[in-house]
C-alpha cells in the first residue's frame, strides 16, 4: 500500500528551493534535480558491470526522501552532518517517515529503508553511481548559479570546488564521457533542460511542477505499482526507466496539453511522427551504441510507430504487444506495464491538480482537468488507480467524496 502522505511528501520537493543562498534566472527546485540525477544514474549504470537496476532504484528513492525530510540543510553542511551524527539524522528520519510508509509491501520497504540507512556498505555501487549522478546534477545547476552569481565574493572558490570533485568519480566509464562533453553529455544537457518546461503551462499552480519532475513522479509510482504486483526485477527496473523517460521527447517538441494533442484531428499521429524523427536525429545518436536499442524500447519505439503507454514483451527478439503480462513475469521476457504507466501518469496530473486546490489556486482548467483524470483512472492488475485519487482527493481536502482505502 501507498497512502496519500507519501505522496505528499513525493511532491514537497517541487517546493524545496536549491541555491537558494544566490541570484537564479530560473527556481532550481529539489524535484528536478532528483529527476535529472536518476536520469544520468541510468546512463552511467549502463557502461557499467555488475550494477543491480532494483537496488539502484530504491537506493535513489531512499536518498530522495531523506532529503525531502532535510530540506532546510545546505547539500554540503548535510554531507558534513552525516559523518559526523549519520545515525542521529537517519533514526529522525525513519521516525519521521515510518507512519507513511509501514504498510508499503506489508512493511518490506520500510525494512528496507531502515536498512540502507544503518549499513553503508549495503547497495556500495549503487550508492557511488548516485553520488556520482547527484554530484554531475548539481554541477549542471551551478552552471546556471554561475551565471548570475559572477559579482558575489567566494563564488570562483564555489566553482572551483565543483569542478575539482569530478575526480572522486573518473573511474566510473559515463562520468568521464560527460565530463569530456561527449556526445553523452547533450542526452544530459536535453533532460536537463525539461525543468524549463512547467506542467499546466496555461494555468497558474502552487507548487509548479516542471515536465522533469513530472517524469520523476510517475517512475517513483511505477516503482510501487511493481511491488505491488510482484514484479520481477528486469520489470520493476523497464517500468521505472519507461516511466522515467516518457516525456523525453518533449525537451524537443514542447509539452503538448492532452486537449489540443487529442482533439485536433490527426494531430496526435502528425506529433508522434515527428516525436520518431527527432528521437533518431537528436538523441539516440547520442546515446552509446551498445545502449541504443534498450533505449528504443523503453522510450516506447517499435515497428515504425511510438507508444510507450502499451504492455509489451521481447518474445523470440521482436516486441510482442500483450493484454496480460502475468505469463511473462519473468526476466528473459523483458516486460513494460505500459497500460499502468498510462494510469500513473494520469495519477501523477491529478496529483498536480489537487495539491494545487488544496492550496487556494483553482481555476477552471485545474478542476475540469482533474475530473476527467479522475472518470478516466482504471483499475490495472487489481491496483485501482481511481480509488487511490478518491483517497488523495479525501486527503488533501479537495472533495467530499466517499472515503475509501487504497490498495497499491
Amino acid at each position: 500500500m501507498i497512502n496519500p502522505r507519501i505522496i505528499d511528501s513525493i511532491f514537497s520537493a517541487a517546493s524545496i528551493q536549491r541555491w537558494n543562498d544566490y541570484p537564479r534566472m530560473v527556481d532550481l527546485v529539489e524535484l528536478d534535480k532528483q529527476a535529472h540525477k536518476f536520469i544520468i544514474a541510468y546512463f552511467i549504470a549502463k557502461l557499467e558491470d555488475d550494477v543491480n537496476y532494483t537496488h539502484l532504484i530504491e537506493a535513489g528513492i531512499f536518498e530522495f526522501l531523506r532529503r525531502v525530510v532535510v530540506t532546510d540543510i545546505r547539500p554540503d553542511v548535510f554531507r558534513k552532518a552525516l559523518k559526523q551524527k549519520g545515525k542521529e539524522i537517519n533514526k529522525w528520519v525513519i521516525g519521521k517517515l515510518s507512519s507513511s510508509l509501514k504498510d508499503i509491501d506489508n512493511g518490506a520497504f520500510l525494512k528496507k529503508f531502515e536498512r540502507y540507512l544503518e549499513d553503508e556498505t549495503l547497495y556500495k555501487k549503487e550508492r557511488f553511481i548516485l553520488k556520482a549522478a547527484s554530484y554531475l546534477s548539481t554541477k549542471w545547476e551551478f552552471g546556471i548559479v554561475y551565471q548570475t552569481s559572477q559579482f558575489l565574493n567566494g563564488i570562483d572558490e564555489v566553482k572551483k570546488d565543483v569542478e575539482e570533485e569530478i575526480e572522486d568519480y573518473y573511474e566510473l566509464i559515463g562520468v568521464r564521457k560527460i565530463a569530456l562533453n561527449k556526445k553523452l553529455a547533450k542526452v544530459i544537457d536535453l533532460s536537463g533542460r525539461l525543468r524549463f518546461q512547467k506542467r499546466w503551462a496555461q494555468t497558474p499552480r502552487i507548487p509548479e511542477t516542471s515536465v522533469l519532475g513530472h517524469m520523476l513522479t510517475v517512475a517513483i509510482f511505477s516503482y510501487f505499482y511493481s511491488i505491488k504486483v510482484n514484479a520481477c526485477e528486469k520489470r520493476v527496473e523497464n517500468n521505472f526507466f519507461t516511466a522515467l523517460f516518457h516525456d523525453l521527447p518533449e525537451a524537443l517538441t514542447r509539452d503538448i496539453i492532452s486537449p489540443v494533442k487529442y482533439s485536433v484531428d490527426e494531430l496526435s499521429e502528425l506529433i508522434a511522427e515527428f516525436e520518431i524523427s527527432k528521437i533518431e536525429d537528436d538523441i539516440l545518436p547520442n546515446v552509446p551504441e551498445s545502449l541504443q536499442n534498450e533505449f528504443r524500447y523503453i522510450l516506447g519505439l517499435y515497428d515504425g510507430k511510438k507508444d510507450e503507454f502499451l504492455n509489451k514483451i521481447i518474445l523470440d527478439g521482436k516486441v510482442a504487444i500483450v493484454d496480460n503480462l502475468a505469463p511473462f513475469n519473468e526476466n528473459q521476457y523483458e516486460c513494460i506495464d505500459g497500460l499502468a504507466l498510462k494510469q500513473c501518469d494520469k495519477l501523477s496530473a491529478f496529483v498536480e491538480a489537487s495539491l494545487s486546490i488544496s492550496h487556494g489556486i483553482k481555476s477552471k482548467e485545474l478542476v475540469n482537468g482533474k475530473k476527467q483524470i479522475l472518470q478516466s483512472l482504471l483499475s490495472v492488475d487489481g491496483v485501482d488507480f481511481k480509488a487511490i485519487a478518491q483517497e488523495i482527493d479525501e486527503e488533501f481536502g479537495t472533495s467530499g467524496q466517499l472515503q475509501m482505502r487504497m490498495e497499491f
